[in-house]
């Protein structure tokens, strides 16, 4: 910042002026130099930023491409048949459908909870499906109404039918759920005097469950029907209330000044939630995970 600051005495002598002359000449002769590469990599720069500052709403109608984050194996939301490629589950039938309000064809982009919110704030996708909408999220990203409010339950073992979240709550029981999860938070706090024991996967629970080292796995909902359909026997899945512990579940999407492509989404969960198809999706999608419709709560509503 220095020598931009300074100011030259109208007093100076010849010599200086020639100094400073020769010295002008020189610095710009440097930019002379360096002008068109400067100019160039400007040029790609505005490139970039007009590419990147069209909405998600001007994007999709121009491109007529939705893309979605794509995650293999999240029943009953996506799956991915590795024989034939073709993807499928509730999140596809939900994206499908709002593809079909732009008059769009779906893109996927594999992905994962986690990184589904990275790759709403990099632009690589435009719609991220079933995430909670946690504060922590809630910087980075937007997130649309909730699509369903999914509750907490859990397996347990034959012979114990719980039904509130005071009927675990006893130190002869052991309580199991994966550590760093929501599960964990709820039964650290409605369970505390259940003999507690966390593991790193939600595959550990289960094995603990099914081998008689645990009495219940704490589960939210969908994830505890995918596990009763993947096992049957550990069936059935217990909703907990008193409280009902739930949480609603989202679609996340890029956070940006122009709302239209939200607006729209959200016109669209509300449609789809009051006339049932919603559900519907749901109930699909766990029965390709092999649960029935009436290994589903009663009580549980999407």
């Amino acid at each position: 910042m220095g020598d931009e600051m300074q100011q030259h005495s109208p007093s100076a002598d010849v010599k200086n002026n020639d100094l400073s002359s020769r010295g002008i000449t020189r610095r710009w002769g440097l930019t002379a130099s360096v002008a068109p590469a400067l100019a160039s990599l400007f040029a790609i720069r505005s490139a970039r930023a007009d590419s990147s500052s069209d909405s998600t709403f001007d994007r999709v109608c121009s491109s007529k491409v939705l893309r979605i984050a794509a995650l293999p194996g999240e029943w009953p939301y996506v799956q991915n048949d590795l024989a034939t490629g073709e993807w499928s589950g509730a999140a596809i039938s939900m994206a499908q459908d709002i593809a079909k309000v732009f008059d769009a064809q779906l893109a996927y982009v594999e992905s994962t909870y986690g990184n589904s919110v990275l790759d709403l704030q990099s632009n690589k996708i435009d719609l991220a499906f079933a995430l909670n909408p946690t504060p922590q999220r809630a910087l980075s990203i937007g997130f649309t109404d909730p699509v369903i409010t999914h509750p907490f339950g859990c397996l347990a073992k034959h012979g114990l039918a719980p039904k509130t979240w005071d009927d675990l709550n006893k130190p002869e029981l052991t309580i199991v759920f994966d550590i760093g999860s929501l599960h964990e938070t709820a039964a650290r706090r409605y369970c505390p005097k259940a003999n507690l024991v966390g593991f790193k996967t939600r595959d550990e629970c289960t094995l603990a469950l099914q081998s008689g080292r645990a009495d219940a796995h704490i589960q939210a909902a969908m994830l505890g029907l995918s596990t009763v359909g993947k096992n049957p026997s550990l069936g059935p899945y217990y909703l907990l209330t008193n409280p009902t512990v739930a949480l609603p579940s989202c679609l996340g999407v890029q956070r940006e000044p122009d709302t239209r492509f939200k607006e729209v989404v959200n016109a669209w969960v509300a449609m789809n939630r009051g006339t049932g198809q919603i559900r519907e999706w749901m109930l699909i999608g766990l029965a390709k995970f092999g649960v029935t419709r009436d290994q589903v709560p009663p009580t549980l509503t999407f």
